[in-house]
């Protein structure tokens, strides 16, 4: 596996015919009533189009917040543009499935692809450890036999989900020395983060964090961190690794729709963490 620091997704990008522009990357949050929600994803787009100069990122919501995707995906039709959106969400689920191939089904005269969700890769590990370490996590507690981690993430029936949250926890576990890692979740899935709390402690791991599987504060990532007894990191936000893999996710599905044609639906990517 390359090092962190030469994987695809700062100034090397997927490079556009002559006189043609990149795609436009549509970053699609879920949408939040927290005023805090929007801020934060601005501010990682902010930090994605300085990783790219040049680069037209926009962001959109699917609910709840302006810009709204349909209007986004209208606007970009009418300017004869092209478009990857790229999902700030975790693990597969009904918004990315459905939602997504359904918005640019709606709009088909543009050009465009969905990519893969942002789990699981190694920079996802990556930004989740920098954010326990802000909360205070340190090596010494990831060599203790009395700590553990849940990781707090939305939930979804959708099978996929929670095998891709297995695959972030472990990765996040080897991240923090073979601390034990289990994913607990807020609503549709089992178990909740009182019920891995309490299963962490039944093996003598008391000292619990609690891990924020979230792109941005939330209902769901405030009441997570309620249930924290001891540390609970922010949300993931605009840490510098998440903004390399949105671009990572991008470059990828920019290349497929160059490959494949217009409105393809994201293939399962293979990572090797």
């Amino acid at each position: 596996m390359q090092p962190f620091a030469q994987l695809p997704g700062t100034a090397a990008g997927p490079r556009p015919g002559a006189g043609r522009p990149a795609p436009v990357l549509v970053a699609v949050g879920h949408g939040s009533r927290d005023p805090r929600a929007r801020a934060t994803l601005t501010r990682l787009l902010d930090r994605v189009r300085a990783l790219r100069p040049g680069l037209d990122a926009r962001l959109a919501h699917i609910e709840l917040n302006a810009p709204l995707l349909d209007a986004t995906l209208a606007d970009l039709a009418a300017e004869g543009r092209e478009a990857v959106l790229v999902p700030l969400l975790l693990a597969p689920g009904y918004h990315v499935t459905h939602d997504l191939p359904a918005a640019l089904a709606a709009v088909p005269e543009l050009p465009a692809r969905v990519a893969e969700p942002l789990g699981p890769h190694p920079l996802l590990a990556e930004a989740l450890a920098g954010r326990l370490a802000e909360a205070g996590w340190t090596p010494a507690d990831s060599a203790s036999t009395a700590t553990g981690v849940v990781l707090a993430s939305a939930g979804s029936r959708d099978p996929r989900s929670a095998a891709t949250l297995r695959r972030i926890a472990a990765a996040l576990g080897d991240r923090l020395g073979g601390t034990p890692v289990l994913p607990a979740y807020a609503s549709a899935a089992a178990p909740t983060v009182p019920e891995a709390v309490a299963a962490l402690a039944a093996r003598g791991r008391p000292r619990v964090a609690v891990a924020s599987c979230f792109t941005a504060p939330g209902l769901f990532a405030a009441r997570a961190a309620a249930r924290a007894p001891w540390i609970a990191a922010d949300p993931l936000g605009a840490h510098p690794a998440l903004a390399r893999l949105v671009l990572h996710r991008y470059d990828g599905a920019a290349r497929a729709r160059a490959r494949t044609g217009r409105h393809a639906t994201p293939r399962r990517e293979l990572v090797t963490i």
